[in-house]
């Protein structure tokens, strides 16, 4: 029955849109029809072309002359978003970059873990008395939002009204490629939200991030308010979003290979191996948008100069040719070079937060909850072209005598 299946799907006709339900629910099998019958794909209707091999969508990565990040990551464009650097090319993305950097560097981030550990212990211990709970609203969407609203100096009491705009942001109706109307209200509260914080801050200073970008320059020159905006902007979208989606995805992952998940609380010390195979095999990134700025000719098909192509990330790193067993969800397999956080000059700043946050989540939530059960009728996906993971995921802790006092200690 299931070769039947396969053989069924692989007869019917190659259709790739990314603002398809069906392919927010399991973009995967049509990822391996990309690859193989179509690896350089044009969708005429949506007026884009797609990569779906590990080796094309890596050295796309690194040709940005060719691949241009002018217009954003997102298919639809940036619209009307402030200046970022992920939509941007060198020699001004190079200068931005040296400046954000340095928020991000090892030794900084290695700094944030017992923060990052104790805001763990602050949303995740008050869960374990609970029968249940939704692990999205009630953990993995506080706790990033948390590290980089602490980064940002932004208080407490915005933080669930800033994740509320970014949800609304994020989220496309069925087969509809544009920002929702409230989607672009969200923006606007975003923007203007930082477009305060950042006069306040030039009235008064402050020891935050964002008071460090206002003061930082690079070859004598300052980021400009709407740079500094910007970056605000991304860190509160992507920043955020994708860590949330990822811890999501992790619990899930483990939830349905409990052999792992037992090694795993065996073993802690490879959790950090766990959380590289999360997101090779399902990242929350799935997609980068690019702009071709010259006619380019792969797998004999031509890409006219300015056509807008789609990197799919999510499809390179199931590619059988550039890893071994990449369908399989393995966190003990060797390491990958899976291209999850980029390469090149936009190699993501923020990777090595989201490790240390998926690290340190995973860690806690595998100490005290190894056992916990997954409502899978009540799962419910999020609705985003770029973005993987779930709105929703109802958690049942599994504890019991010794192992309910030690979880909740």
């Amino acid at each position: 029955m299931a070769a039947f299946e396969e053989r069924r799907a692989m007869a019917a006709p190659l259709v790739f849109d990314p603002y398809s339900y069906e392919i927010h629910e399991n973009p995967y099998p049509t990822y391996a029809r990309l690859r193989s019958e179509a690896p350089v794909y044009h969708n005429a209707e949506r007026g884009f072309y797609a990569l779906s091999r590990y080796q094309d969508v890596r050295d796309a990565m690194q040709d940005w002359q060719t691949f241009s990040s002018q217009g954003g990551v997102a298919l639809e464009g940036s619209g009307k978003a402030p200046p970022m650097i992920i939509a941007m090319d060198p020699p001004r993305q190079t200068k931005l970059r040296r400046i954000i950097s340095t928020a991000f560097t090892p030794r900084r981030v290695a700094e944030m873990e017992p923060r990052v550990q104790q805001l763990t212990l602050h949303y995740l211990l008050p869960l374990l008395e609970r029968p249940e709970f939704d692990f999205i609203r009630d953990f993995s969407a506080k706790l990033p939002m948390a590290v980089i609203a602490a980064m940002l100096g932004v208080p407490e009491e915005d933080h669930d009204m800033l994740r509320n705009w970014s949800d609304t942001l994020l989220h496309r109706e069925p087969d509809n490629p544009h920002v929702t109307p409230a989607g672009v209200e969200a923006a606007g509260n975003i923007v203007q939200y930082f477009a305060r914080a950042i006069e306040e801050r030039k009235r008064r200073g402050g020891v935050d991030l964002l008071s460090a970008l206002l003061a930082a320059e690079v070859d004598g020159e300052k980021l400009s308010r709407e740079e500094v905006l910007g970056f605000c902007f991304l860190l509160i979208i992507a920043g955020n979003e994708t860590t949330t989606k990822m811890l999501g995805n992790a619990v899930d992952l483990l939830y349905r290979h409990p052999e792992q998940r037992a090694r795993l609380v065996r073993e802690p010390q490879r959790i950090a191996d766990a959380v590289e195979e999360v997101v090779r095999f399902d990242n929350s990134t799935q997609m980068l948008a690019r702009l071709v700025t010259r006619d380019v000719s792969l797998h004999g098909v031509t890409i006219p100069a300015g056509a807008r192509v789609l990197l799919l990330i999510g499809s390179a790193n199931r590619d059988d040719r550039a890893i071994e067993r990449a369908d399989e969800f393995d966190v003990f397999r060797p390491p990958v070079a899976h291209l999850s956080f980029g390469i090149g000059t936009h190699f993501c700043l923020g990777s090595s937060l989201a490790r240390l946050e998926g690290r340190v989540a995973l860690e806690e939530i595998l100490r005290r909850i190894p056992e916990y059960e997954i409502d899978e009728s009540r799962r419910e996906r999020v609705h985003s072209t770029n973005v993987r993971g779930y709105a929703r995921l109802p958690v049942i802790p599994r504890l019991g005598g010794e192992a309910k006092a030690y979880a909740t200690s």
